[in-house]
């Protein structure tokens, strides 16, 4: 049997490429863990400068919340949060919704609704209290190269080019992932042909803590409460239209979006700025390579639906920060082994559940009609059934990192 291979030996630690949600997270609960590491991004180290910082509102699963805490981010963050304790979910023009209370599922929030800009300065906050990270921003991989026991990696910055060595290299670096391409690591594409336009609104009523999440043959649009009454809505239009409704004006911008989404909260007013994003799902062929690992993005890209893009790629990286402290060698192949079998239930699950969302509930299908709302009067009025679709909305579902125990009663 031949001897493992030595990790090379570097200051440096692990090299996590891409300082977006997820990569900062890593890099804070590697810190946390009290794991030397070195996290590479190409914006400046400032939330207007970050891309993934942007003007999403996401809906952060109750787990995602759990393990937010457990970094130490969360407080930075709590007091610009909303919590959820209602979700309704229907389709228009057919019968049937569901309806999840926190109060029925024994919490007092289903999960919390938090613009991405405020986490990100959330986590910028708290990425600036770590004591064993090096920080470079703004910096980019030009290049990589394979060493024995590790990897060589080129980095060019204000500062000048530098080479770093790690024994662990985590691609976090989006869906579009320079990591994942240099790897050889193969990605499935799907173009969902549709772009989804979010902003702020006001609605006429109160939404009283309530998320919605209405299905329709054009996608999905949602509606996730926000502070002083405001709402964010994520509005799902086919691609092909996606110029059009860019050039509404305000009022044609929210004619669409009341027609889209009903009256269940009265007239909608006061639209912030809308920003346009194509939806794609990508997903790698594999998380691991030699000593390397993607996370995030770069390991999965998923439909919006159901807002499960951060709270899967935070899981991804709690989840590696946990094995990386507990392995002498952050980059040994049974450690990476361990993490993809973790990573498997839980993300092929959530890819396969947000793919089969789309297709299933917007598919402009007659026949399919009385199925649907069926299959939502029964996750409505089936305890067992609607427990467990509160559980997984809740982000509790496989094994989960000890940072994100669950806690419910």
């Amino acid at each position: 049997m031949n001897a493992p291979e030595s990790p090379v030996v570097s200051e440096s630690g692990v090299l996590i490429v891409g300082g977006g949600l997820v990569g900062a997270s890593l890099a804070i609960a590697l810190d946390a863990a009290g794991i030397a590491a070195t996290l590479v991004e190409t914006a400046a180290p400032r939330a207007d400068a970050q891309p993934s910082y942007d003007e999403r509102n996401l809906a952060l699963a109750r787990a995602t919340v759990n393990g937010l805490e457990a970094i130490g981010v969360w407080r930075h963050a709590a007091a610009r949060a909303t919590p959820i304790k209602h979700i309704h979910v229907s389709r228009a023009g057919e019968f049937g919704s569901a309806r999840i209370d926190a109060d029925r599922q024994g919490v007092d929030a289903l999960g919390w609704t938090l613009p991405a800009r405020e986490l990100g300065a959330a986590l910028l906050r708290r990425l600036d209290e770590c004591t064993r990270l090096t920080r470079l921003a703004p910096a980019t991989l030009s290049a990589l190269q394979p060493l024995v026991g590790g990897w060589r990696a080129q980095v060019a910055s204000a500062d000048g080019a530098r080479s770093i060595d790690t024994p662990l290299l985590v691609g976090a670096d989006g869906t579009h992932s320079f990591v994942r391409a240099q790897l050889g690591i193969d990605a499935e594409r799907h173009d969902y042909r549709q772009t989804l336009f979010v902003c702020t609104v006001t609605p006429e009523r109160d939404h009283a803590n309530r998320a919605y999440e209405r299905f329709a043959d054009d996608g999905p649009v949602a509606l996730l409460p926000l502070a002083e009454r405001r709402c964010g809505l994520v509005l799902t239009v086919p691609a092909d239209e996606a110029d059009a409704v860019a050039a509404l004006d305000d009022a044609g911008f929210i004619e669409l979006a009341q027609r889209r989404f009903g009256w269940r909260l009265g007239r909608l007013s006061r639209p912030g700025k809308r920003h346009p994003y194509a939806i794609h799902r990508v997903a790698a062929a594999q998380l691991t390579a030699p000593r390397a690992v993607l996370v995030g993005n770069a390991a999965q890209t998923v439909h919006p639906i159901g807002a499960q893009g951060f709270n899967l790629g935070l899981r991804d990286a709690l989840t590696l920060a946990e094995l990386v402290a507990a392995a002498p060698d952050p980059g040994a192949a049974g450690l990476l082994e361990r993490y993809a079998a973790r990573r498997a239930l839980d993300r092929e699950g959530t890819m396969t559940m947000s793919h089969g969302l789309v297709r299933l509930a917007c598919l402009p299908q007659p026949l399919l009609a009385p199925l649907r709302s069926l299959a939502l009067l029964a996750c409505d009025r089936l305890p067992l059934l609607q427990r467990a679709l509160a559980r997984r909305g809740m982000g509790f579902r496989g094994e989960p990192p000890l940072a994100v125990l669950e806690r419910l009663p």
